[in-house]
């Protein structure tokens, strides 16, 4: 072979990592009582990062699922057909619990461990996160009917997963989807059109289109559909009882700028049968808990793909010379991959703390489900957005080799946005934020209370929580705070990761945050931290210790 096909000053493959190997998350696990799950979540990582899960994770989008309308004969199927890998992956995820499975048991530090356990695992591939997170988020909002939840929910908490088409009640494990969006009315559900009209029999059937339908292979779907009394959650199975097929058709798949793994449809129901959840006419109500859950799972996989494309930067960086020394000995990509560590450990310190404060909640303490309620709407908007900044950055670092599929970094980088889109964009989140100040008092003491536990430990911090006290006081007047309800929103975030920080985590990723995000001394950029900055600190922390061909 020519002299000039010899390949030098690349970075070799990574493989055999952990995406567990995180001091961030599995200090948050022994912290807050779920150190009995360390052991399970480790295992977890190391399969994430294992030869074979990545290349699951490539098949699953390089084949993205097909729809089939119809068979041979032209009899109406409606189905979906996915490459194995999506199986796969998606066994795996049930397997280990990432669904509804915490719901099933009362241990403490549960959903907090399930957290842990989605972080890991939606590094690997996120798309088949969607279906999981549903699932999951599906068990609160159906509990509102007692006698649909003592049917449904130990299927959906089941660790088998059990695909195909047949009769729910009849399977070893279920799946649920949600259909809530129409094309009218996007985030405002009001807006919906699809009307549901009694049966007479306890069910009812449901008439209209909804505009995106995640995961249509789902088992059972929450569906959101307009009666006399006004807007009510249902609950619609694939197949009924009967075993015949229920009038979901679907019209399309969507082609999305990434979960491209995942499959999202329009769907036409022409008299589809369900079964209300909740009280007819109240089902904004019904489906409130189930958004949460949602949006704890954006704030988590936004964390995670951070964490992925830090990892994928330190290790490139690690193998690629330029200038006479690596890129990660070079003081400005120092800077660069601190700044993007800080922001990856703030994500995750946050995204754990709301996981643990549902535990808490769930064991009936108020004042954390006050804290979850403000902390989920604040974070949803502010780490989501960061997500995809950070992945656009952490492309760059890889420059011409991060641009091409091979490296995942494309992937990424679609990916990110969606999360940030996924149960409200970022005004949704923002007004939604203001809601809470307005109509949920206690949540805003609880906040402070939470705040409050660093007082005094870094003036920048204690300056920052000042600020944010003198921006709420001015959000009187409607129309101000609307203006205002992106930065109200912002800051409650930063304020919160600036606290976790100072109480959790080292000095000099502390330091760092407080300096740039709270103190002001930051640019526009990634890459701008102060000079001061330990960034050797920062970077060792970050760095993963088991990767086979090292970082």
């Amino acid at each position: 072979m020519s002299a000039t096909h010899e390949v030098f000053n690349q970075a070799p493959p990574l493989t055999g990592f952990s995406t567990a190997d995180d001091p961030a998350l599995l200090e948050a696990l022994r912290r807050d009582g779920a150190g009995w799950g360390e052991e399970e979540v480790r295992a977890l990582g190391a399969r994430a990062g294992s030869e074979e899960v990545q290349e699951w994770a490539r098949l699953a989008e390089a084949y993205p699922p097909v729809l089939r309308t119809h068979d041979r004969y032209g009899h109406r199927v409606d189905e979906v057909d996915f490459h194995p890998a999506w199986h796969h992956l998606m066994a795996e995820a049930v397997g280990s619990g990432q669904h509804a499975a915490p719901w099933a048991g009362a241990r403490p530090g549960g959903h907090l461990v399930r957290a842990a356990k989605f972080y890991v695992w939606a590094q690997a591939e996120p798309g088949h996160g969607c279906p999981v997170s549903m699932t999951y988020a599906a068990v609160p909002a159906l509990r509102a009917q007692p006698e649909l939840a003592a049917a449904y929910e130990p299927l959906l908490a089941s660790r088998t997963y059990d695909y195909g088409l047949r009769p729910p009640l009849g399977k070893r494990g279920l799946i649920a989807g949600m259909s809530m969006t129409e094309k009218q009315g996007g985030s405002d559900v009001r807006a919906n059109t699809t009307t549901a009209v009694p049966a007479g029999d306890g069910s009812y059937v449901i008439t209209g289109h909804k505009w995106f339908t995640s995961a249509p292979m789902s088992d059972v779907f929450l569906v959101l559909a307009q009666t006399e009394q006004g807007l009510t959650c249902f609950l619609m199975p694939r197949v009924l009882p009967d075993g015949t097929r229920n009038a979901i058709r679907l019209q399309r798949l969507k082609d999305k700028l990434g979960n491209r793994s995942n499959a999202s449809s329009e769907v036409e129901y022409e008299q589809a049968v369900a079964w209300p959840v909740g009280e007819v006419g109240r089902g904004v109500r019904t489906i409130v808990e189930m958004v949460n859950m949602t949006r704890l799972d954006c704030v988590i996989g936004s964390a995670a793909g951070m964490r992925a494309g830090l990892r994928q930067t330190l290790h490139h960086t690690a193998h690629r010379r330029a200038f006479g020394a690596e890129l990660i000995d070079q003081p400005l990509m120092r800077n660069v991959l601190a700044d993007l560590a800080v922001e990856s450990e703030a994500a995750t310190v946050l995204a754990m703390r709301l996981a643990a404060a549902l535990d808490r909640s769930e064991a009936g303490d108020a004042q954390e489900a006050a804290l979850r309620r403000l902390g989920l709407a604040a974070g949803k908007y502010w780490v989501c957005k960061r997500g995809s900044a950070h992945a656009a950055e952490a492309l760059e670092c890889l420059g011409g080799n991060g641009y091409v599929e091979d490296s995942g970094m494309p992937r990424l980088y679609r990916e990110a946005p969606l999360l940030s889109i996924w149960e409200g964009s970022g005004n949704v989140a923002a007004l939604d934020v203001l809601r809470v100040l307005a109509k949920e008092p206690a949540a805003l003491e609880a906040y402070f209370a939470e705040v409050g536990l660093a007082a005094g430990a870094d003036p920048r911090l204690d300056a920052a929580a000042a600020r944010l006290r003198d921006l709420l006081g001015t959000l009187a007047d409607p129309h101000h705070a609307q203006l205002a309800a992106r930065r109200v929103a912002e800051q409650l975030t930063l304020v919160l990761q600036g606290s976790l920080l100072v109480r959790h985590g080292t000095p000099a990723v502390a330091d760092a945050f407080c300096a740039s995000r709270l103190g002001g001394d930051w640019g526009h950029a990634f890459g701008t931290l102060p000079g001061g900055t330990d960034l050797g600190a920062v970077l060792d922390r970050a760095r993963t210790k088991n990767a086979k061909a090292g970082a």
